[in-house]
């Protein structure tokens, strides 16, 4: 949408910069006919004792209908062309004579009028004609750098599908090795009986880990997809915080993290869809989570339309921090652990774009946290 409305200014911007050259030509050439050629012209006809009678305008009509009718049938047009030859040819007449010129010089100063006539009105139209031809030139320059830069953008999306195709794979086989390599001793009994419990348990982690990441991915792709629409309602952003935060009040404690909850008692309006903004937020707050120290703690603030889920683990890389919310983007400790997806947070700033809004990811947050996410929406009146 703000590209669209960045070309179409670009056009209007141009477009008004070439008439104003055009009405600046205009008062040029006006001064110059009114200044210098008409003056001269005046000068050399008296000289030459020229004169023209008959009216230019309905000369010219006259020729621009007779020309017309030739694209008519062809008798008909030589029916229509005798026709209206014989009732206005003799009746309008344009002529140019000088008592200096006679024969054959008459008709080659009748013809040396025209062409002056055609010259001035060449010049005339000179400056739309540059105007015009200046205003497609800007066009199809921009025309093509858009394309170009639309090529670089699938080139772009190109890329990063094939990266996400391969770390789909690489985060799907690893489970499924793991799966796999246990089931098989499972079933040939090779497995120690005080360990089988814990090949059972290997085997359905790594199978929750799968459903996970499988989930994940179809939100993903479905944000993406281009029939997916947000069903927006008027509702209390407030209150949808508070019920996912007491969602996960309980996990906090497990981790022995301190949850510290500012939101606002008053209502909060916004229009979102609230299933989405629900799982953007839990996203946030399972990074959180994910990503925060035991014994810790985490902040979860809205003020003025601005959402801060923020903790005090460990800092972020800041060149890590420039791609954090593309898909499959995870530090070094992620992919160590195998913890992250990659894609809970790229949901996240899906989800908040569609909502007209920004995620952001602040270093410099301070209070005592290392990193905070903030979703910054678009205010709106109670």
């Amino acid at each position: 949408m703000a590209q669209k409305r960045s070309l179409k200014w670009f056009l209007i911007q141009n477009f008004l910069t070439i008439l104003f050259c055009i009405y600046v030509s205009e008062e040029m050439l006006s001064i110059l006919y009114s200044r210098v050629i008409f003056p001269s012209l005046t000068s050399i006809f008296a000289l030459q004792q020229i004169t023209v009678s008959g009216s230019l305008f309905v000369f010219m009509i006259q020729v621009l209908l007779y020309y017309l009718i030739s694209f008519l049938p062809a008798g008909i047009a030589d029916y229509l062309q005798n026709t209206f030859a014989g009732l206005t040819w003799g009746a309008i007449r344009f002529e140019v004579t000088s008592p200096l010129y006679q024969g054959r010089w008459a008709s080659l100063l009748t013809v040396m009028f025209l062409l002056l006539l055609l010259f001035l009105l060449g010049l005339s139209l000179l400056p739309y004609a540059a105007g015009a031809l200046w205003y497609y030139k800007i066009v199809t320059g921009k025309v093509n750098e858009l394309l170009e830069e639309e090529k670089q953008r699938q080139l772009t999306y190109e890329r990063k599908r094939n990266l996400l195709l391969s770390d789909i794979a690489h985060d799907i086989k690893t489970p499924i090795t793991t799966i796999c390599g246990y089931s098989k001793a499972l079933s040939e009994g090779v497995a120690q009986k005080e360990k089988q419990k814990d090949y059972l348990d290997a085997i359905y982690g790594k199978a929750m880990r799968i459903d996970e990441l499988i989930s994940l991915l179809f939100e993903y792709v479905k944000l993406d997809s281009e029939g997916f629409v947000l069903h927006k309602k008027r509702e209390n952003l407030a209150e949808l915080l508070r019920e996912t935060v007491a969602a996960y009040y309980t996990d906090f404690e497990e981790k022995q993290i301190t949850l510290t909850v500012d939101i606002p008692e008053t209502s909060v309006p916004c229009e979102m869809d609230s299933l989405q903004m629900g799982r953007a937020v839990t996203n946030l707050l399972t990074n959180a989570l994910r990503y925060g120290k035991e014994n810790g703690k985490v902040l979860v603030r809205l003020q003025d339309y601005v959402l801060t889920v923020a903790d005090d683990g460990k800092a972020i890389d800041p060149d890590f921090a420039e791609r954090i919310f593309e898909p499959f983007s995870r530090g070094d400790s992620a992919r160590r652990t195998k913890e992250g997806s990659g894609l809970g947070l790229s949901i996240t700033a899906r989800i908040i774009e569609m909502h007209g809004g920004n995620l952001l990811l602040n270093n410099t947050f301070g209070e005592g946290y290392t990193k905070a996410f903030q979703i910054k929406l678009p205010a709106q009146e109670n």
